[in-house]
């Protein structure tokens, strides 16, 4: 008996090697989707290669990359090229919602994917280089990067036509943009996609050559992960943005400024080296003006000096002025593309609210100043204090934390101990009061 259960057990298993269970085939087969939008930034190409390596561990059908840029530098976009194009897992550059564009390194990113497809009403091109700053190379250094560029595109768009190698040569050339529609007349993409479901009905069957040799999509009854940016992605591509870096500067002195004029506390000066640490990352990416940056630093100075050495608000209107310039071109030049530039009306804004506080501070500082000064006892008639004792019309008061002799106003009933009393006046080293009839308990 013992020997018939042995041998069903042995074909049972033998059973099993023989059929395994289709688990990852059929029941996780997955489709990742990333999403990115803004300036390509460190931040985004961590974001794309950490999206890869999941995809590449979960041996995904696909990687779709939803894009939507107006570019960025061109050592981020070689980073991401080779991480593409070494990629283990098809990726799928998908240009979109309605509305997005592919710019200058955005146009060679899409030509980087193993798939090109847009959604409509996008564009794609624009993809002459431009210098560090934003502004226009030097006419040996534009010409090397062009050919480096040309010589990119064509690499890229080689299996798509002549059609295609011509029009991504002339968004490096020419600056050339083309809407999705004119881009697939061309071959430069290969679908037009309405949403991201008929981007799968369009990518089942398509057949694309990786690294490792081609591969036929099967997108039937697959499932979309979509892996979100982390926090710190997230935070990292938001410490890019010039005007949050500029509020993350202005912020960041005016809170040290604040702490060192009225030292003792922490909370101000915390805030302040906060805020200068997140601003710096930005300055680190972001194309600085240094001219800008000697304005507004000149601006703050005089802000501080206005806290020390009050002008009655002359520092101030210099401090302004040197801050809107400085602000203005921090990040600003004719040629800087519009999404490195500082908003005018941010700087105006913020000019205008630090204008509002120093006014504030200037006039209670005139305020203060205009008051007579009280020394000695004098100072302290107004002041409130409690009856020690029955005063009729003599006694003994507790005022300012100190015991004094006092005497009832003229006048005035008698007053009871532990009656609240008011200074009205100083004879000598004796207090005229008089009872405000708030007994203490």
């Amino acid at each position: 008996m013992l020997r018939k259960y042995m041998l069903f057990l042995w074909i049972a298993i033998g059973l099993a090697s023989i059929y395994p269970f289709p688990v990852r085939a059929q029941e996780e087969r997955q489709v990742i989707l990333l999403t990115a939008s803004g300036p390509i930034t460190p931040a985004m190409a961590e974001y794309l290669d950490r999206g890869l390596g999941h995809a590449e561990r979960e041996l995904a059908e696909a990687l779709v990359f939803q894009l939507d840029t107006p570019g960025g530098s061109i050592d981020l976009m070689n980073r991401m090229v080779q991480r593409i194009r070494n990629s283990q897992v098809p990726v799928v550059i998908y240009i979109a919602p309605r509305g997005a564009i592919a710019g200058s390194a955005g146009t060679v990113i899409t030509l980087a994917g193993h798939v090109a497809a847009m959604a409509p009403e996008t564009a794609i091109g624009a993809a002459s280089p431009v210098g560090a700053q934003g502004e226009d190379l030097g006419e040996t250094i534009e010409a090397k990067q062009k050919e480096i560029l040309k010589a990119t595109v064509r690499s890229l768009a080689s299996r798509r036509g002549e059609q295609a190698i011509a029009l991504a040569e002339a968004t490096i050339e020419a600056a050339t943009a083309v809407s999705a529609e004119e881009a697939l007349e061309a071959g430069l993409i290969d679908f037009i996609a309405t949403d991201l479901d008929d981007l799968l009905v369009q990518l089942n069957g398509f057949t694309v050559e990786l690294s490792t040799g081609e591969r036929t999509l099967n997108t039937v009854g697959v499932g979309m992960v979509e892996v979100a940016q982390s926090f710190i992605e997230q935070l990292l591509q938001v410490l890019t943005n010039p005007n949050v870096v500029f509020l993350l500067i202005t912020v960041g002195v005016q809170a040290i400024l604040i702490e060192i004029s009225a030292p003792g506390g922490w909370v101000a000066g915390f805030i302040g080296v906060a805020c200068l640490a997140l601003g710096t990352y930005g300055l680190g990416i972001l194309p600085v003006n240094w001219f800008g940056l000697v304005f507004m630093v000149t601006a703050f100075v005089l802000f501080w000096l206005e806290i020390e050495a009050p002008t009655y608000g002359a520092l101030t209107v210099a401090g302004l002025a040197s801050f809107i310039v400085g602000a203005l071109v921090l990040f600003n030049s004719p040629t800087t593309p519009s999404f490195q530039r500082v908003s005018v009306p941010l700087v105006i804004g913020v000019a205008v609210a630090i204008g509002l506080f120093f006014m504030t501070v200037i006039t209670f500082a005139l305020k203060a100043m205009r008051r007579p000064v009280e020394v000695g006892v004098e100072a302290l008639i107004g002041r409130l204090g409690e009856a020690r004792t029955d005063i009729a019309p003599r006694g003994m008061v507790q005022v300012a934390g100190e015991l004094w002799s006092a005497e009832v106003e003229d006048g005035e009933l008698e007053v009871r101990a532990g009656e609240r009393v008011e200074v009205v006046g100083v004879e000598g080293l004796r207090l005229s009061i008089r009872s405000v009839v708030q007994k203490i308990s």
